[in-house]
């Protein structure tokens, strides 16, 4: 019997992730698979042949985007000739709709089967998307369940599997213990601040969020600010904002801890909105990028909110301050108007918990793993 061959393409710390972990489980159905393709370190870790490492190219905004054209244009090229070379029994595309989309056209010249699993945001971006996917794609696997009643209202077949963040989106202690461990005051209420993943995203957010703490501070006595840092970010990249800060401020280099200590989260628009919600946590969102981008992306969204935990709720249930928006002074009203509202922030969670039974049950990578093997098979 062949050997099976599977080529995947993820780009993001996040597409990694969820590579990685689709990968494991899909060698605990079949171990004789083999994987290749392009995406990041956990990916390789794993086992996978890695051709390229896309999240040293991780890129935010249009500008961002321009001025590494060329790199991604070579590498485009280069996968294009190892699947010509490999001849995979299947593609899997896992988000990065940029590039994926257009390689997808490339894949299915070459009369490939191809699935796209967590499918680039068409609800957000227009419809231009979908009959990309409908014409490119031959299954499509997606995370909300909004979207598969979207792809199939197109004539695409699309199953909802869940949202893979259930089984992740897990701090690594109870949060009285957590208090303990990081010297935090059990005291007083704490804010944490998410500024992003990203080193664009946390020097443009933690300016914004360091000066709306310190106006909270100003008008809550009892309350205390803790940080969270992705590791993989340089130290200097916070060490050069606090110091302009003048109160002690703990940074968390686990950000499930960082969300699990918190009374209210301040975070900036992603991923991150999502695992708050999932931690039931109060928050406000924030997300400011360059003129440039926001001048090109603006018209482009066909959506009223840009936060996850929102637009899964299909209402506004966390405030959100985007762009000019996102002034400290503005930010922080807000803030302290919903700590001082206790029946509001009981609402707010109730309503948090209505957003994570919305994304289904844990085990969807399992169940990922269980549609692609039958593909392949």
């Amino acid at each position: 019997m062949k050997e099976k061959t599977i080529f995947i393409v993820a780009g993001e710390t996040s597409g990694d992730l969820h590579g990685y972990l689709l990968v494991k489980a899909l060698k605990k159905l079949n171990p004789q698979i083999k994987f290749c393709g392009a995406g990041g370190y956990l990916m390789e870790k794993e086992g996978i042949e890695i051709y390229h490492n896309l999240l040293e190219l991780a890129v935010v905004g249009f500008w961002e985007v321009v001025k590494n054209l060329r790199k991604f244009r070579q590498i485009f090229k280069f996968l294009v000739k190892k699947i010509e070379e490999v001849k995979p029994d299947l593609v899997i595309l896992i988000d990065f709709p940029g590039f994926n989309l257009r390689f997808a056209k490339e894949v299915k010249k070459r009369k490939i089967k191809l699935v796209y699993y967590i499918s680039p945001q068409v609800w957000a971006w227009g419809k231009n998307r979908v009959k990309l996917i409908k014409k490119f794609v031959d299954k499509v696997i997606v995370i909300f369940k909004f979207e598969e009643d979207l792809y199939k209202s197109y004539g695409i077949d699309a199953v909802f599997v869940g949202h893979p963040l259930l089984d992740i989106v897990k701090p690594s202690d109870k949060k009285n213990r957590l208090l303990g461990k990081y010297k935090i005051d059990s005291l007083k209420r704490i804010i944490s601040l998410l500024p992003g993943s990203r080193e664009i995203e946390v020097k443009r957010h933690l300016p914004i969020l360091l000066k709306t703490a310190k106006l909270i501070s100003q008008e809550i006595p009892d309350i205390q600010f803790i940080i969270s840092q992705s590791p993989n970010l340089p130290e200097n990249l916070f060490s050069h904002c606090l110091k302009h800060y003048p109160y002690n401020i703990t940074i968390i280099k686990n950000s499930y801890d960082c969300i699990e200590l918190a009374d209210f989260v301040l975070v900036s628009s992603g991923t991150a909105t999502l695992e708050t919600a999932i931690l039931g946590k109060p928050m406000a969102i924030i997300y400011k990028t360059s003129f440039l981008t926001w001048l090109i992306i603006k018209p482009q969204i066909k959506i009223p909110y840009i936060g996850l935990a929102n637009i899964v709720a299909e209402e506004k249930i966390v405030p959100e301050f985007v762009q000019y928006g996102a002034k400290p002074k503005k930010i922080s009203q807000k803030v302290i108007e919903l700590l001082n509202n206790p029946g509001e922030i009981k609402k707010t969670r109730e309503k948090l918990e209505m957003v994570r039974n919305r994304l289904g049950t844990s085990g969807a990578v399992e169940r990922a793993a269980q549609i692609i093997s039958g593909i392949i098979s």
